[in-house]
């Protein structure tokens, strides 16, 4: 909702109480005019007026120019009929009274505060010429409604330019994390076929050496794009994507055995998914997985999610710590759930990560923790930590608030 329709809905509130005072006013002071029925017939005019355009206060497209233009003749004719309804100033207050701040307010909250400022020096004119001379509470109540819908005004302002630059950050958010799933799933389903492409070309030499090394180049170049931080234009969808989690086309990576892939796109859009049964399809010769006895549910998109996280984690463990060799690392899954998340730790034995060389991965277009895991866990308001010891492996520990979706 925006900011200023409380306003729209205390200015009509404040018309209705005005147009009443107003009328008892002029009631309580009825024997005193000199002349009271062109004020009786006012009051009635005003009265269905206020009432009748009710709805034209309801937001600023609904209050256009005629309707402010016409609403202040008639706060300004009121103040200048009062000559002849109070030809001796017996009474004092102008006929619509109050209710002529009304107008003003309307002027400042549609066109800001220079559209007050207009406003009320009309009214104060107006005010000048029914008294005949500029009296003290003739310029203390001018002065009044000048200050506080100049005031109105330039706040509907500032909070008009502050709400079109929220929804501009919210537009650059939406398309950077869209930039982040796209780059998610292409690591996660392009990248790791070329660079498989590429070791397998190298290894067998000949012609298949020149496509591992055309593959090897293509994989430079999209993790460039990946990383080039490239966001699609306001209203032009980069077309159609993947559901989180989902891995496009098959795959036939250094992981092997059953691709968990399929688990998580079938748990996408289910309802309550079990994480252990997205997590066991990652137990091999050298992964072992623990988990706990009882079922561990999650919202279905979150499961895909985390699970894609942990295969995404276990394909660092092939390419970096070669547990798809004979003599590679093991790896371990541990899944706990806690009252308040889920908690999967993924740990290895192999020679752990250098110091620097996730930054450096980052700066080289390699995204696999940086979008692949930690992408991931933050859009669920969750948490990847990471920690390596040379020589002794590498842990992640991912954290996921089971109210997180």
């Amino acid at each position: 909702m925006s900011v200023e329709q409380p306003l729209w809905r205390a200015l009509t509130g404040y018309r209705i109480l005005a147009v009443l005072y107003a009328a008892g006013v002029f009631a309580w002071s009825y024997p005193q005019y000199s002349a009271p029925l062109p004020g009786v017939l006012f009051l009635l005019l005003l009265g269905c007026w206020t009432f009748a355009t009710l709805r034209n206060l309801g937001s600023a497209d609904r209050c256009t120019l005629p309707f402010l233009v016409t609403d202040i003749v008639l706060g300004l004719a009121g103040i200048l009929l009062t000559l002849v309804v109070d030809g001796h100033h017996q009474v004092g207050p102008t006929l619509p009274s109050i209710w002529v701040a009304g107008p003003v307010l309307a002027f400042a909250l549609k066109g800001g505060w220079r559209w007050a400022a207009g406003a009320s020096v009309l009214v104060g004119i107006a005010n000048v010429v029914e008294r005949g001379m500029i009296t003290r509470s003739t310029f203390h109540n001018v002065l009044l409604v000048c200050v506080a819908s100049v005031a109105i005004g330039y706040v509907i302002e500032v909070a008009r330019a502050s709400e079109r630059t929220l929804a501009r950050a919210l537009r650059i958010e939406a398309a950077t994390r869209e930039r982040e799933r796209l780059a998610r799933d292409i690591h996660d389903s392009v990248l790791q076929v070329l660079a498989m492409v590429q070791r397998r070309g190298t290894a067998l030499g000949g012609e298949a050496a020149e496509l591992g090394r055309m593959a090897g180049e293509q994989e430079v170049a999209l993790r460039a794009l990946v990383s080039s931080g490239v966001v699609p234009e306001p209203g032009r969808a980069p077309g159609p994507a993947p559901e989180p989690g989902a891995v496009p086309g098959p795959r036939d990576g250094p992981r092997g055995g059953a691709d968990p892939g399929g688990g998580a796109e079938a748990g996408a859009g289910a309802g309550p998914c079990d994480v252990r049964a997205l997590l066991s399809s990652y137990a091999g010769a050298r992964v072992t997985f623990a988990e706990p006895g009882a079922p561990v549910l999650l919202p279905g998109r979150t499961a895909a999610e985390l699970a894609a996280a942990v295969g995404a984690a276990l394909d660092n463990v092939d390419r970096h710590a070669g547990r798809g060799t004979e003599a590679g690392a093991r790896a371990w899954i541990l899944l706990e759930d806690e009252p308040d998340a889920v908690i999967v730790s993924v740990r290895d034995d192999g020679p752990g990560i250098p110091a620097g060389r996730l930054a450096a991965a980052e700066a080289e277009g390699r995204m696999g923790v940086a979008l692949s895991i930690r992408g991931r866990l933050r859009e669920l308001g969750g948490t990847a930590e990471l920690v390596s010891v040379p020589g002794q492996g590498t842990e992640v520990e991912m954290r996921v608030p089971k109210d997180g979706d």
